[in-house]
């Protein structure tokens, strides 16, 4: 394949992944019009990025507080401590879920960063005094994993997976 087909490849790819940002449940049809390809070279790529997970997989953007949910972000600071495989392997596949979702934390996206932070995890709870035990519920279950916990609430979202808010008016609330 000539370098050339590859780039042309990738910048098919990446026309496809917009369309799929702007909504990833719109009818390969609708896509392959908008990109100005067939529907089988369109579905050709989304099964090879999905293949080579570039795509992860497929999500919605939904109201959290019509679920009467709030959502957090919890920022960690790493201690230098070496953990344990046993602990590492609990950081890495979320073995802990039955830790957090008794109390109706459900996490969004956890992400390694670099910073004054480590680690940032973005996360729903009922309320709260239940995010405020989730990062309680960490700093305890992992002990030596953090040297500082950093809880925020998100009051408003403006933007979420590519997605604008439809109910840009609420905004003025909080400017």
């Amino acid at each position: 394949m000539t370098k050339s087909s590859k780039v042309r490849i990738q910048e098919d790819q990446m026309k496809i992944l917009a369309e799929l940002r702007k909504n990833s449940s719109e009818r390969i049809d609708m896509i392959a019009k908008n990109c100005g390809f067939s529907k089988q070279k369109v579905s050709k790529n989304i099964n090879q990025m999905e293949k080579n997970h570039l795509i992860w997989g497929y999500t919605i953007v939904d109201d959290v507080q019509k679920q009467n949910l709030q959502k957090f972000i919890l920022l960690l600071k790493r201690t230098d401590e070496k953990f344990d495989s046993n602990t590492l392997d609990n950081i890495s596949r979320h073995l802990f879920k039955e830790v957090y979702t008794p109390i109706g934390v459900i996490i969004e996206s956890s992400h390694r960063i670099h910073g004054d932070y480590d680690w940032v995890v973005i996360f729903l709870a009922p309320n709260l005094i239940e995010a405020k035990k989730f990062s309680e519920i960490l700093f305890d279950k992992f002990p030596g994993i953090a040297k500082d916990v950093n809880l925020m609430q998100i009051i408003f979202t403006n933007r979420a997976n590519y997605i604008l808010n439809p109910d840009q008016t609420k905004l003025r609330e909080f400017l």
